[in-house]
């Protein structure tokens, strides 16, 4: 009986960790597509998921739209958001040192993470939904219907990314910039409408990933800091500039966070994602999947 019991809270801890790094692969897409076609470092993407957050937030309190279907009502003007971001704080420096962009978008972090502070206040705020305390029983398993349904949405969004990216022209031309930007410039592409495009992708695809994440965190100023950490490290997990390693980083990342929450204390939780990602970098410094562009 104890070894079953032990077997069931195992299980139990790693499809749950699953189902929430499922919504961390989403966050880490959104970087590691800037990243990868781009080359820019954006270290202001958790402040952006933050952004999700308070809109999906506040649809919620206001209007009593599910996270879910706030996750899809936030796409179209985040992705515009992105997009004129780019245009006017991200174009000048997207060519210039690593340092500048490091400095660019830390600072761009402090201020959405201080005008979230001073509009909502340092309040911690949450959504409860009618199925937030729905469990769902398979045998002797009980896995959170939350995480579930952000784990079903987070898959969809991306598969549609990276169908987009094989299957449109907009994604072609988004797919040869990130190998080859000077080549892709000379065969006639748009390579700045493309940057563009992809800020504009990874802005958006971040604020989905705030909305599904509302029912597993509580949401303050302070939480874009924090996601952004998860974000990197999910990346750097999977292999820099690639979104199927930052999807199989997600996953590890959250398996690793919830077997560590289980099993050590819930205070460790973060540690142990960072304890992941320091042995990824020991033993695999080129991520999981290799370094690629997209």
């Amino acid at each position: 009986m104890g070894k079953l019991q032990a077997t069931l809270v195992f299980t139990e801890a790693l499809i749950n960790g699953v189902l929430v790094g499922g919504v961390y692969a989403l966050v880490g897409t959104g970087m590691a597509l800037v990243f990868g076609v781009m080359r820019f470092i954006n270290l202001c993407h958790g402040e952006l998921v933050m952004v999700g957050m308070y809109l999906g937030w506040g649809l919620f309190t206001v209007a009593g739209v599910d996270p879910c279907l706030s996750a899809l009502i936030c796409l179209p003007p985040l992705f515009w958001a992105g997009r004129g971001l780019y245009r006017l704080v991200v174009r000048p420096l997207e060519r210039s040192r690593e340092q500048s962009q490091v400095l660019l978008t830390l600072g761009l972090g402090l201020v959405l993470s201080n005008a979230a502070l001073l509009i909502f206040s340092g309040d911690y705020l949450a959504v409860y939904t009618a199925y937030s305390d729905l469990v769902l029983k398979a045998g002797p398993l009980r896995v959170s219907v939350p995480y579930l349904l952000a784990f079903a949405l987070a898959c969809v969004f991306t598969l549609g990314v990276w169908a987009w990216l094989f299957l449109t022209a907009a994604g072609r031309s988004i797919r040869a910039t990130a190998q080859h930007r000077e080549a892709a410039l000379a065969a006639g592409i748009d390579t700045g409408r493309v940057s563009s495009l992809t800020f504009g992708l990874g802005t958006a695809l971040a604020g989905a990933a705030g909305c599904l994440l509302l029912p597993v965190y509580y949401l303050h100023p302070g939480i874009g800091g924090l996601l952004t950490g998860k974000a990197f490290v999910v990346v750097v997990l999977g292999g820099m500039g690639s979104c199927v390693g930052a999807a199989l980083g997600g996953l590890l990342l959250g398996a690793a966070e919830s077997l560590g929450a289980v099993y050590l204390s819930a205070a460790w939780k973060d540690a142990i994602g960072l304890l992941a990602f320091l042995l990824v970098l020991v033993l695999r410094p080129s991520g999981l999947v290799g370094r690629s562009r997209v």
